[in-house]
């Protein structure tokens, strides 16, 4: 028994940098979860994002992962038991693991574990393992650190690949081969071109190499779990960096070809267009530092997807993308519900910014009053979304066009502030009802109520009359009159 103790701090000690970060440990569940370990008579240390957060100083985590050397529900339900108000353990057989919250933060508990994998799935065939056989199967170096929970090397870190060195050098590469790890679970491609892009680290080239060689096992990952990745790209600070990986590893075109079809530029009698794929993350980029909505920036992303399926060459005027904005609107719903992202209220938001992307640049260079309460009235309370979308979309190099754009913006913004205080058309309901015009005319559900309203409407967006209940009623006894209607 001697012995086999000795082993285990010899190995313990070859896997430690030799110090202790106490410091990272400093919240009362971490001494809980050793208490619970030593009644158990087992070994339990945190691992993966809690530690690699904790050296890049990112912050107060919400989430910790705990690996035991044993049952980790046991340890969960143990901890459970030692806590004062007694938190309910969720526990998946399945998975042989289990889960609790404490002061807001979630807690995952794990056994120590090694994995096989089958070729069509990412769902492992898993055995009981040690702590080294579990940091094998983690997905990268920086994600295989490990703080010991116990008491006699209580923060120790235990680092078997250097996962310091590659957080220092902002490096991502896997524990074992890459072609093996990727292979295994191709959703590790997105998670490190999304950590690239979080973190603003660089892929180790073999590793990057594995993931291009690899993108064809992507297909094997349902949708949402990609599309959960992507999102974590699209909100990081420079979208591009995650975006530009994905394309050069092939993975893009599997799940977003409306956006890879927009790369190129085709040249006819000399004349060249933008290349839209590149505009395009230019766009998303800028909208990323004004903004954290994800829904806008993927209205961002998605803003000109029409382009492609519409451009044409004519001799006269040049490459045209005609009703570029009306197309992409209806790619949306497709490009959403392929990827199981939800079709409520967001996706239309979505779709009504890509439909509208090019009104406001079409009215900067004429703002009128009528033009502007029409745009309000079609945008309702989204119209801050849309200038904010438009603004990013000026990404030309030339100084003084992109001082002169965004003044132009700054007039349209200060019209639709002047237009609306005074005219009130931001999702209006015309003031005169159909109900009140059947009551007027004696009239029963028919054709005229509709054209009275549209055209009441109409006037009131185009400033003949005011959006005032007296002038509108006015209106409407002329316009049902020229209908041949008589009041009652």
């Amino acid at each position: 028994m001697t012995f086999l103790i000795f082993l285990r701090t010899l190995i313990l000690e070859n896997m430690s940098d030799s110090k202790t970060y106490k410091g990272a440990l400093s919240h009362p569940i971490f001494e809980y979860i050793s208490k619970a370990s030593k009644n158990l008579q087992l070994d339990s240390y945190v691992i993966g994002g809690f530690v690699r957060d904790y050296f890049l100083k990112r912050g107060t985590p919400k989430d910790i992962d705990i690996v035991a050397v044993g049952s980790g529900i046991e340890l969960a339900k143990e901890v459970a038991r030692l806590l004062p108000k007694k938190p309910k353990v969720k526990v998946f057989k399945t998975y042989g693991t289990a889960m609790l919250r404490y002061s807001d933060i979630e807690i995952e508990f794990v056994g120590a574990r090694k994995e096989s994998y089958n070729e069509d799935s990412r769902n492992p065939v898993v055995e009981d393992g040690t702590l080294q056989d579990d940091q094998n199967r983690r997905d990268f170096t920086i994600n295989a650190l490990a703080l010991s929970l116990n008491k006699d090397n209580f923060g120790a870190l235990l680092d078997s690949f250097n996962g310091i060195k590659d957080l220092e050098s902002k490096i991502i590469k896997t524990p074992l081969n890459p072609d093996i790890t990727y292979s295994d679970d191709p959703l590790r491609m997105m998670r490190a071109i999304r950590f690239a892009s979080q973190l603003n680290f660089i892929i180790e080239e073999e590793s990057l190499n594995a993931i291009t060689r690899n993108a064809e096992r992507l297909d094997i990952i349902t949708r949402e779990r990609i599309i959960d990745e992507l999102n974590k790209i699209i909100l990081s600070d420079v979208p591009s960096v995650g975006f530009l990986l994905l394309h050069k590893t092939k993975l893009l075109e599997r799940f977003l070809p409306e956006l890879t079809n927009l790369q190129g530029v085709d040249e006819v009698e000399g004349q060249k267009h933008k290349d839209n794929f590149y505009h395009t993350l230019e766009v998303v980029d800028n909208i990323a530092r004004t903004t954290d909505d994800l829904w806008l920036r993927w209205a961002a992303l998605l803003h000109d997807i029409g382009k492609a399926p519409t451009k044409k060459f004519d001799k006269k005027v040049g490459w045209t993308f005609h009703s570029h904005e009306f197309v992409g609107s209806k790619m949306v719903y497709k490009l959403f519900k392929r990827l199981k992202m939800p079709l409520n209220n967001k996706m239309k938001f979505v779709q009504k910014m890509v439909f509208l992307s090019s009104r406001p640049i079409v009215l900067a260079s004429n703002v009128t009053d009528a033009a502007v309460r029409r745009l309000v009235f079609d945008t309702g309370e989204d119209i801050d979304s849309l200038m904010t979308l438009c603004e990013a979309d000026i990404t030309t190099k030339n100084p003084v066009k992109f001082q002169k754009y965004h003044n132009n913006f700054k007039i349209v913004r200060d019209k639709i502030k002047e237009v609306e205080e005074r005219d009130h058309v931001r999702n209006f309901q015309p003031p005169i009802s159909g109900e009140l015009i059947m009551e007027t005319f004696n009239l029963k559900p028919c054709r005229e109520i509709g054209q009275i309203k549209d055209a009441i409407k109409e006037a009131i967006l185009d400033g003949n009359i005011a959006n005032d209940y007296d002038e509108a009623y006015a209106f409407m006894l002329k316009r049902a009159e020229k209908l041949g209607l008589k009041r009652e």
